[in-house]
């Protein structure tokens, strides 16, 4: 699990570096294409025809439509601003799922939710600076990308694991694949030779970090896995310092501190199934 968190923000960093070339609504349909090549191969071979879930099929198209809505502003985000500013802001969206499963799932608002959603709106507040110069529009895309998150989030709750995972990951990047044409036809520049082995590597990052974190989740508990999430935090930092020169301001370190914080709270009660780990594609 530490691997796959260490690991994910470099699907960030390839898509904050392909920015400067294509589209980021290009370069996330471009991630769902090649994801899906290395996917469906996978879930034909353990599954044949049944390629896809076999219930609840308007869930999980609504699991992907949310999905698809996060990475996309996500993306827009990173094109914008530092990785550590938006996973910082991306990070809201847990917080916000847990609001959001009172709503929907019926589940009881404990105190501790309570001071998880006082911490996190505190941590929002805190990167966003509001009354002074007006928000970067990057920082907003990335609360929206969050809260998008949180919506993919109380879906995946609401199927409760009703497919196996490649099944999931198959209808998952397909439907991706068809839902974002629209947009990557209308932004469209045709790649070049040399940036398609980014695309396919961000592919593969986001492939492996998923089955990382499901094979984490079958050997240990979630409660202990859970918390680890947060690393990605860190991962970020690491890789906008090393290739793009970014370093968190300090709002920005003291705001994710309160987010991070407020997370841990509601880690401590439940954790978030494997399919909801955080993910861009």
């Amino acid at each position: 699990m530490s691997l796959a968190m260490l690991v994910i923000p470099g699907v960030d960093g390839l898509a904050k570096a392909l920015s400067a070339h294509y589209s980021p609504l290009m370069i996330g349909w471009c991630s769902f294409f090649f994801a899906s090549i290395l996917v469906t191969p996978i879930a034909a071979r353990l599954h044949g025809r049944k390629l896809f879930p076999q219930g609840q099929r308007g869930l999980h198209l609504l699991r992907v439509a949310f999905l698809l809505l996060s990475a996309t502003l996500y993306y827009l985000a990173v094109a914008r601003i530092p990785l550590a500013d938006a996973v910082s802001a991306y990070f809201i969206g847990p917080i916000v799922a847990s609001v959001l499963a009172v709503a929907v799932l019926g589940e009881r608002f404990t105190a501790a939710k309570l001071v998880s959603l006082a911490l996190g709106v505190a941590g929002a507040l805190v990167i966003l600076q509001p009354g002074g110069a007006p928000p970067d529009p990057g920082l907003l895309l990335a609360f929206a990308s969050g809260v998008g998150f949180a919506c993919f989030q109380v879906t995946t709750r609401k199927i409760a694991g009703g497919a196996a995972p490649f099944q999931t990951l198959a209808f998952q990047y397909l439907m991706g694949v068809v839902l974002l044409a629209p947009q990557a036809a209308l932004n469209w520049t045709t790649p070049g030779l040399e940036h398609l082995p980014l695309f396919a590597a961000m592919a593969a990052i986001g492939v492996t970090t998923h089955v990382l974190a499901v094979l984490a989740y079958r050997r240990t508990e979630a409660s202990t896995l859970a918390p680890l999430s947060y690393l990605e935090l860190l991962g970020s930092t690491l890789i906008g310092w090393i290739f793009f020169h970014d370093l968190p301001g300090g709002p920005v370190v003291v705001g994710a501190a309160l987010i991070v914080a407020a997370g841990l709270i509601l880690l401590r009660r439940a954790a978030p199934s494997p399919e909801a780990v955080p993910a861009r594609d």
